[in-house]
């Protein structure tokens, strides 16, 4: 639900000609980063490292750093922001193609753990740390099939190591003693809820486990479940069970273990708006329109999630072109249509001349999408913070 402070500054852009824009609110940023930690505070529980790709924004990381044991970065360009961001902040680098200049930027910058996505990135960063002289900390990603149906998005193919593959890694290991292996990365679906993550979390530990075992490893164990916490964008009350998840995968940790997720949208996209202003309202074909200032070309979501995006509706009272109690379709500037935010929604009146406040825009908005494509304005952005 948008807040008063949301609804009163999105007033006050539109007066001084600064929408569309993103208004992100880092009051109730903290306070439901706050809630996730307390969730995951039993013993056992998972250390919380959160995605940059969600939204690396400098304001957002900065305000989710007390809470979150570290950041997760997929690129030499998320690490090199992050670092700058948070110097301190614990980091680990995943995510597949790592280039020789990104394995070494990562020892550069004091990456605490790599995920190993391939036997040949493990080779090359080997021969990379042996030159550098520098131990390294790896988790190799696991790529398990299973049965992924029903997930928002399966994570399968080109990403980790699927089980025969990852035997290949252990020759490689042994004769690279600059390289420590501290356990398995696993992220293979995301869109799930609190009772299919915990299901999938026994499934990755499980093999994990016997792996580990079966090549002989000692010492301490760490395990990376990866993300994918269901975001609901149908009904943005729901919320992702933390509690439930918190103390259902506390109760599989063993003796030795480190447990360790990575959310992203989950986390920042409830904190985000991407607010705009109605151009035109017009009927075509027996369907109502309404055109509005940007488009997905700002906030890619609503096409890549194929949904209808949440809104709320700021009446202005303007006296242009309107329509009341019929289905309206909202769309954008662009020429293309797929620039839809919204498709044949109820609404009880919208003119020319209100704002319309798309909300769960605080993650894989702006920072996925196709920004120069009709070279139309970029937005503003806006941090509001009431500590």
């Amino acid at each position: 639900m948008i807040t008063r402070q949301v609804q009163d500054h999105a007033q006050t852009l539109a007066g001084k000609g600064e929408l569309p824009a993103f208004v992100y609110d880092l009051a109730a940023l903290r306070e439901h980063t706050a809630e996730v930690k307390a969730a995951l505070s039993a013993p056992g529980a998972p250390e919380i490292f959160y995605a940059a790709k969600a939204n690396p924004d400098t304001p957002i990381l900065q305000a989710l750093a007390p809470y979150m044991d570290g950041i997760e970065v997929a690129s030499g360009g998320e690490l090199a922001h992050v670092r700058e961001a948070l110097p301190d902040a614990r980091l680990a680098f995943g995510g597949p193609g790592k280039t020789d200049d990104e394995l070494r930027q990562a020892l550069a910058l004091d990456v605490e753990r790599i995920h190993v996505e391939s036997p040949y990135e493990l080779s090359r960063l080997a021969d990379i740390a042996q030159t550098a002289g520098r131990e390294v900390d790896i988790l190799l990603r696991l790529n398990l099939a299973g049965d992924r149906s029903g997930v928002a998005l399966a994570m399968s193919g080109p990403f980790g190591m699927d089980p025969e593959l990852i035997e290949s890694c252990t020759d490689i290991l042994t004769a690279a003693p600059h390289v420590r292996l501290r356990g398995i990365h696993a992220h293979l679906a995301s869109g799930l809820d609190a009772s299919a993550m915990v299901a999938q979390s026994t499934e990755i530990l499980t093999w994990g486990r016997a792996w580990l075992d079966r090549i002989g490893h000692t010492g301490p164990r760490e395990f990376n479940l990866g993300g994918g916490m269901a975001v609901d964008y149908s009904t943005p009350e729901t919320r992702f069970d933390w509690k439930q998840y918190g103390a259902d995968v506390a109760a599989l940790a063993e003796p030795g273990e480190t447990l360790r997720i990575e959310p992203g949208r989950s986390i920042s996209v409830y904190a985000g708006w991407y607010i705009t202003e109605v151009l035109d309202v017009k009927k075509a074909h027996g369907q109502w329109y309404a055109v509005l200032r940007g488009g997905t070309m700002h906030i890619r979501t609503p096409v890549t999630k194929q949904h209808n995006h949440p809104y709320d509706v700021l009446t202005r009272n303007g006296d242009g072109p309107a329509v009341a109690g019929e289905p309206v379709t909202l769309v954008g500037q662009l020429c293309t249509p797929k620039d839809v935010f919204a498709r044949e929604v109820p609404t009880n009146r919208i003119a020319v001349g209100d704002l319309v406040a798309f909300s769960m825009s605080g993650a894989y908005a702006w920072n996925i999408s196709h920004h120069d494509f009709l070279m139309h304005p970029k937005p503003t952005f806006s941090y509001l913070d009431s500590q």
